[in-house]
């Protein structure tokens, strides 16, 4: 299979089910967004981190695959005749959820408690995650744009909302673990108090 196929050349691209799309389109726009927050999450993974923390990227990384497929897939089109399903692949489920939400309860109790907002930095790894963590909620953005024009798998959205929250308590358990002083954001009012 060639990489090149240059049929996107007159800047249109083909969703799964063969229905073709500009590339511009909200739906393009969706899936090539969650590409880019894998490709963040990969760059995360690359730092040294610990093995748990890298393990669970990998599981979310392929996830976030699933994720793509499905926006991928004109939904008019995500049904065969016999009403089996044109691709087979996993579907994001509650247990995806709960998976992100297991590892969000364990790193949060090895935390400080959380009293004010918290500037991003202190360390590369901790900003890669906060990065992430912007890509992922405009990520979320566009799947909620998307979802007013057509449906989108509840589950896809309720898991990029979550994998947002992830990200934010991976950039503090990296801050403790690589001993960095979080700094709050505390408004000037507050601060000549």
């Amino acid at each position: 299979m060639k990489i090149y196929t240059k049929t996107g050349d007159n800047g249109s691209t083909a969703l799964f089910g063969g229905t073709r799309v500009a590339k511009h389109h909200i739906r393009i726009e969706s899936y090539g967004t969650i590409d880019e927050l894998n490709s963040w999450l990969g760059l995360i993974r690359d730092q040294e981190i610990d093995t748990d923390a890298k393990n669970t990227l990998i599981r979310i990384q392929e996830a976030l695959f699933t994720l793509g497929a499905i926006l991928a897939t004109d939904p008019k089109k995500a049904l065969l005749k016999n009403g089996k399903q044109r691709l087979n692949i996993p579907k994001i489920n509650t247990d995806d959820i709960t998976y992100l939400e297991k590892e969000i309860d364990a790193m949060d109790k090895k935390l400080p408690p959380m009293t004010h907002f918290i500037l991003p930095g202190g360390h590369t790894s901790v900003s890669y995650c906060h990065i992430a963590r912007t890509v992922c909620r405009r990520a979320e953005r566009l799947l909620s744009h998307l979802n007013s024009e057509e449906t989108v798998d509840e589950m896809v959205i309720a898991y990029i909302n979550r994998l947002s929250d992830y990200l934010f308590v991976l950039a503090r358990k990296l801050s403790v673990d690589l001993s960095i002083e979080e700094i709050k954001w505390i408004p000037k009012k507050e601060a000549n108090e």
